[in-house]
C-alpha cells in the first residue's frame, strides 16, 4: 500500500439491533461514488446526495422494520454514518474545521453552518409543507431531522441547517442535504498538519 493510500481517511462499521441491521463504509478522500440501499428510495437518494456532494465515497446497506415505520432505519443509519465518519476523520489534524454555504434547488434555499467541533449540536430550522414525499413506500420528511440529529451526535459535529425559503418539500429536503454535504466537504478539507483548536483536541 502506498503512503497516499495508507493516509486515506476511510472506515467501515456495522450496527445490529432487534430493529435494524446496517453496514456503512466511508472514504472521506474518495470521489463521491455512492451505493446506498435502505428500502426507502427517497432516503437512498438523499444518502447518494450526501456522498456525491460531500466528495466522499459512501456505501450504506440497511434493512429494518419498515413494516412498522421508517424511523428506526433512518435514525440508526444516521448513528452509524456519523460514527464511521468520526472514525475516518481520526484526530482531525489539518482539517479546515469550519464551513458554511447556502445551496439552492429551484425555489428552495437552505443554509448550512458546520463545525467539526467534537461537540454534537443540531439546530434544525427546516419547515417544509409537511406532506410525505411520494415513493414506495412514501417518505416522511420529518425523519430527516432525526437522521441529522443521530449523525451529529455520533460524529461530534455542530450543524445548523436553516431554511431561507422554499415551498416544495422535495426541493427543501434535498437542498438541505446538499448544503450539509458541501459544508462537510469544505470542513474536512486538509490545509496543513496542525489541529485547529486551542484545546489541543477536537
Amino acid at each position: 500500500m502506498s503512503t497516499a493510500e495508507s493516509a486515506r481517511r476511510r472506515a467501515v462499521g456495522e450496527r445490529s439491533t432487534k430493529e435494524t441491521q446496517i453496514a456503512v463504509e466511508v472514504d472521506v478522500d474518495g470521489n463521491g461514488t455512492t451505493d446506498c440501499s435502505t428500502g426507502l428510495p427517497f432516503f437512498d437518494h438523499m444518502l447518494d446526495q450526501l456522498g456525491r456532494h460531500g466528495g466522499m465515497d459512501l456505501t450504506v446497506r440497511a434493512t429494518g422494520d419498515l413494516e412498522i415505520d421508517a424511523h428506526h432505519t433512518v435514525e440508526d443509519t444516521g448513528i452509524l454514518v456519523g460514527s464511521v465518519l468520526a472514525e475516518a476523520l481520526g484526530d482531525k489534524r489539518g482539517v479546515r474545521r469550519f464551513a458554511s454555504i447556502r445551496v439552492p434547488l429551484d425555489e428552495a434555499v437552505v443554509e448550512a453552518v458546520l463545525d467539526l467541533s467534537g461537540r454534537p449540536y443540531l439546530h434544525y430550522e427546516i419547515d417544509p409543507p409537511g406532506q410525505k414525499i411520494l415513493g414506495d413506500p412514501p417518505f416522511d420528511p420529518q425523519l430527516m431531522e432525526e437522521f441529522w440529529r443521530a449523525l451529529v451526535t455520533s460524529a461530534g459535529i455542530t450543524l445548523h441547517l436553516t431554511l431561507v425559503r422554499g415551498r416544495n418539500t422535495h426541493h427543501v429536503i434535498e437542498a438541505s442535504v446538499k448544503a450539509a454535504a458541501r459544508a462537510l466537504r469544505d470542513a474536512v478539507r486538509l490545509e496543513g498538519t496542525e489541529l485547529p483548536s486551542t484545546k489541543g483536541t477536537l
